[in-house]
């Protein structure tokens, strides 16, 4: 039982004790109940902030007439809203919204089968509990499965996991060429962005841990030359305010203040001014916040394309989302104190108040420029026209190189003379503070500085201190390091006498990318092997100097602890059985339906429990690891229409399945059985593969169950979770 869980026991048993004798589970209870606030309301917290309404009445965001039903929707609880993980554009009926709050769903006892059900399917990647805005960018960013990936600000990962299955348009493409490097400048969020990129089984996803608004350039090989490395698509929704949120973060109406916005400025606009840097020419950023302050949105927006020169545009995206109500960008506006004083324009501004408020934070002065930036572009979406949160947006795409990218560097300590006349930096405001690259910065971006660095890169990773094949964490010299020191990540040398057993075990096809295989250690036994796509692999070996990584790869294989009495040490994980399965040409099992059904609610059933065709497979294989593979038949329309792949153990007269509890529930539900949830018994054991989880309640609310590690022979008997954990099922 996870903490959370404890928590909410705990309370109920004091609530219990604290209910008068007498009082019945009744309309009375209800009642009480109801008064107590389960099903969404905060009678705590007045929602009534009058700055933040006379601040937007003032800007004008919402239409005439329409303000009484802005507020009220903001007064309103959050719909709950879950997305459907699918390999197609979405909305395509797969995403859905409830007339229900999150905390309906979390405390209503008629929910709960509901809620955990949700839990369950999110659980185990089929769902994702995500507020509908949060859906907009990365469906604006158009990502296709050959585009390199760029998120960055990406936990807690609703967002990544979005372009994680447009990467896996195409399911029979195990190994897509593209790839997500999702960002973090907080090292506990990026466990918590792990956790939910977990859930999709996708080995083009790499999560690093750096302030985004100086995420290092990366480098890979192209044909043998060290290239830097562009991005087709970039997501920079950035940390915000968050005054689009009230309906869910209540908090908010008694903290909102315009300083907010007026602190997060800065750093919204350096972090979007690094990742158009990284855009590649013709690539596409999306900038949004759930903030509905200019402040954050338009004049971030504006100042970037004032600075690049025309080097970055708006694109008009308004007809790729049909349905969706927005209203356009601001092209005026103007900059509140937190004491509510008004400024039109930077001249206003005394000089008292220029470390507060800055330049970049008014619109443009002159009509020409104002007028060809095409602010009208952008989308603000108001919460009382669908029934959502506040979200902007906002879609750019690269015409050009950044203009300091272009620019020949003023190299200072150098006596020799630069290739090209240097060009003078652009004309900054007085008393304003440049926002553009430091010097050092430029030299990192522009196409001379490049083969320097390229040359300084090489000589560190041929000096001798870097293993071959290693890529760990960066020298504390180079970069500072926060959170926990993550293991390194070594790929498997073509030589390694581990792989031949493994290759002739499960006769691997000679496409195999078996260079792809890493593991988290430099010495003694290798327990888990994961594999990653040959892009990462690439990103990974060529930047060890340069990232902090957390996390990359899927399981594919793990160490048996008695593993050398078997012709193979390492068994399948179910982790990344889909990835492998297309490799694979021996110890496949064929099972029916009803096959399915025996090995996912029984623990270790006898090999002849099962049909008689799977027996006569089963029957010959040697003790090991083995896939267990379904296949729906055609002509029969009423069973399961979809193929299920699951890994298995072939003991000495049994067999069992490896799979964790939440994707065995999920198998189980569509095979139309109920699933009643019972208390697990105390001592249970558990494998490294299944283990009860809370599970992600939200994008935000992600709780998960410590997870347990057991790795005794699968042959022997057990009451370990790689069962259904406990759950009994009835037709």
């Amino acid at each position: 039982m996870g903490r959370r869980a404890r928590c909410r026991r705990l309370q109920q048993q004091q609530q219990q004790r604290r209910r008068p004798e007498g009082t019945e589970d009744g309309a009375e209870g209800a009642g009480k109940r109801h008064d107590a606030g389960w099903e969404g309301g905060y009678p705590e917290i007045v929602k009534e902030n009058k700055l933040f309404e006379h601040y937007y009445q003032e800007l004008k965001i919402v239409p005439e007439g329409e303000w009484d039903q802005f507020m009220e929707a903001l007064r309103e609880p959050l719909p709950a809203t879950l997305r459907i993980t699918g390999y197609k554009r979405y909305p395509e009926e797969l995403a859905w919204h409830t007339n229900l709050s999150r905390k309906i769903l979390r405390k209503s006892p008629q929910l709960e089968k509901f809620h955990q059900f949700l839990v369950s399917e999110t659980e185990s990647g089929n769902i994702s509990r995500q507020e509908a805005v949060s859906m907009i960018p990365p469906l604006l960013l158009n990502a296709q499965p050959h585009h390199k990936i760029l998120d960055m600000c990406a936990a807690p990962g609703s967002k990544t996991t979005q372009l994680i299955e447009m990467l896996h348009a195409d399911m029979n493409v195990p190994f897509p060429e593209g790839f997500v490097i999702a960002n973090d400048v907080d090292n506990k969020r990026c466990y918590l962005l792990v956790h939910q990129a977990k859930r999709l089984s996708s080995p083009c996803i790499m999560v690093v841990n750096h302030d985004a608004s100086s995420i290092p350039r990366l480098m890979i090989d192209v044909n043998g030359k060290k290239e830097v490395l562009f991005y087709d698509r970039i997501l920079c929704d950035v940390p915000c305010s968050g005054d689009g949120t009230m309906r869910k973060n209540i908090d908010v109406w008694k903290k909102w203040t315009t300083l907010n916005s007026l602190q997060l400025h800065g750093l919204q606009l350096r972090i979007a001014t690094r990742g158009a840097e990284q855009l590649v020419e013709g690539g596409r950023m999306v900038y949004s916040t759930c903030s509905l302050n200019p402040i954050e949105d338009e004049a971030v927006i504006a100042s970037l394309l004032e600075k690049s020169e025309g080097a970055l545009e708006l694109a008009d995206v308004s007809s790729e989302l049909p349905g969706l109500k927005w209203m356009p960008g601001l092209t005026q506006w103007k900059v509140m104190t937190k004491d509510g004083q008004w400024f039109a324009e930077w001249d206003e501004v005394p000089h008292s108040r220029h470390t507060q408020i800055r330049p970049t934070m008014f619109p443009p002065k002159d009509p020409e420029k104002l007028q060809a930036m095409h602010l009208e572009r952008c989308l603000r979406i108001l919460p009382h026209h669908q029934n959502t949160g506040g979200f902007f947006v906002a879609v750019l795409v690269k015409k050009s190189s950044m203009p300091w990218n272009k620019r020949p560097p003023k190299l200072q300590g150098e006596s020799a003379k630069p290739r090209d006349p240097v060009q003078s930096s652009p004309a900054v405001p007085t008393g304003e503070k440049a926002e553009g690259p430091s010097e050092l910065e430029r030299k990192l971006d522009t196409g001379i500085g490049d083969a320097e660095i390229i040359e300084r890169t090489e000589d560190l990773e041929n000096n001798g201190n870097k293993k071959d094949g290693v890529c760990g964490p960066p020298p504390s010299k180079k970069m500072k390091l926060f959170g926990f020191k993550e293991d390194p990540f070594v790929f498997i040398p073509e030589d390694d006498p581990l792989f031949p057993p493994i290759q002739k075990f499960y006769a691997l096809d000679p496409s195999f990318p078996r260079m792809n295989l890493l593991t988290r250690t430099t010495e003694g036994k290798k327990r888990q092997l994961y594999m990653v796509s040959k892009e990462l692999r690439n990103v990974l070996l060529n930047n060890s100097e340069r990232m902090k990584v957390i996390n990359t790869g899927i399981k594919v294989w793990c160490r048996n602890s008695s593993g050398e009495e078997f012709d193979c040490a390492f068994r399948l994980a179910q982790e990344g059985i889909y990835t492998l399965y297309p490799f694979i040409n021996s110890r496949i099992i064929t099972v029916s339906l009803e096959d399915v059904k025996t090995l996912l609610t029984q623990e270790n059933p006898f090999l002849r429990k099962l049909s008689n065709e799977a027996y006569i497979q089963a029957k010959d294989l040697v003790k090991g690891s083995v896939v267990l593979k379904y296949e729906p038949d055609p002509t029969k329309p009423d069973t399961l229409q979809c193929p299920i792949v699951l890994c298995g153990w072939r003991g000495k007269t049994s067999i069992r399945t490896f799979v964790p509890k939440n994707e065995r529930l999920h198998y189980l539900r569509m095979m139309g059985l109920e699933v009643l949830a019972e208390k697990r018994k105390e001592g249970t054991a558990l494998t490294d593969e299944s283990a009860a989880s809370s599970g992600p309640l939200e994008d935000e609310e992600v709780s998960a169950d410590q997870k347990t590690e057991q790795t005794a022979s699968p042959d022997a008997t057990s009451t370990g979770s790689d069962s259904v954990g406990g759950a009994t099922v009835s037709r």
